[in-house]
């Protein structure tokens, strides 16, 4: 497997100085977690598992010198507000947050106890910090994509599948609130490409099937799905009926593709998590959340799925598998 690593540090960000050992106080500190997929999410458990590898690198283990409460919404609304309330009323120390909605439902909850989020689009948009340098608040953390990543989709998919000429945008506005500044990148890239293009907001598995089909139904079109939580959770639903209509579909994770789609391009989700272990670090050992500017992504991934791609007769250029940090075959 072949990995690029591209620095999206922020402008003018000194280097971080080398983490010091976690302060051993003798008393258990504690970290709230809330987590957007459901508990059985395998997705959920790997990124937990690399949050906790961070940690365990600065000397902060469970059950030794710290305690994680786990709270996971599976992108349920009622569940994501019951869980944030529970959590912040076992006053952790810090929270870690995973995607925009449940950041947005811990901050609705408290305004002081810090929190660290993963995963977030537009975290000034969102409101949550004031800007990237300066958070300002009791917030900071890891943005996953920015707006421009839109067009590199859009890209890709015509360079996997030249043919399209009408994409729709796939994504849920309720879990996807920052759909806007993707959308419009998207249309502006649109232009330059000579493509049709059309937002295809939906809440729920029977919403995606309807958008599916009837963007099967236009000739030479194609799929962009947005990052979003709603979107990772129903990932085995989104892809299995992509597939079936034959469409050919660009993801923004690895483990779309790991479950049969196309091509996905975007940042290593473990990666986010072990750099948020870095804050949580920061913050247990005294930093305030706004004194740490918010981080974007380090590390990108592409990922083709060439069974896929012989599937839907799709001829792969062989310039883009070589760009390709993974190719299924």
């Amino acid at each position: 497997m072949r990995r690029r690593e591209f620095l999206g540090v922020l402008s003018g960000a000194a280097a971080w100085p080398v983490a010091a050992p976690a302060q051993q106080t003798g008393r258990m500190r504690r970290i709230g977690l809330l987590m957007s997929v459901p508990e059985n999410d395998p997705q959920g458990q790997t990124r937990i598992a690399a949050f906790r590898e961070g940690l365990q690198k600065l000397g902060w283990m469970e059950s030794r010198n710290i305690r994680i409460d786990y709270r996971w919404d599976g992108s349920d609304a009622e569940l994501r507000q019951r869980a944030a309330m529970e959590l912040i009323a076992l006053k952790p120390e810090v929270v870690l947050t995973a995607g925009t909605t449940p950041t947005a439902s811990v901050l609705k909850q408290t305004s002081t106890i810090p929190a660290i989020f993963v995963n977030v689009s537009d975290p000034i948009g969102s409101g949550f910090v004031a800007s990237l340098s300066r958070p300002g608040g009791n917030v900071t953390g890891f943005m996953n994509f920015e707006a421009s990543m839109a067009g590199k989709w859009l890209e890709l998919l015509k360079q996997i599948a030249p043919h399209v000429v009408k994409v729709v945008f796939l994504f849920n506005p309720t879990t996807a609130p920052y759909a806007e500044s993707y959308l419009s990148t998207f249309r502006t890239a649109a232009l330059s490409f000579g493509v049709k293009t059309m937002a295809a907001p939906v809440r729920s598995v029977a919403e995606i099937e309807a958008a599916v089909e009837k963007q099967a139904q236009e000739q030479n079109g194609g799929i962009i799905v947005m990052p979003d939580g709603f979107m990772s959770a129903k990932r085995v639903e989104v892809t299995s009926s992509i597939a079936q209509h034959r469409l050919p579909a660009v993801y923004p994770y690895r483990f779309f593709t790991d479950i049969g789609g196309l091509l996905s391009y975007g940042i290593d989700q473990l990666d986010e998590y072990r750099r948020a272990a870095t804050y949580v670090d920061k913050i247990l050992n005294g930093a305030k959340p706004s004194n740490l500017p918010v981080q974007l992504p380090v590390k990108f991934e592409l990922i083709i799925n060439l069974r896929t791609a012989k599937t839907l007769g799709l001829d792969v250029p062989l310039s883009l598998q070589q760009r390709a940090d993974e190719v299924i075959e």
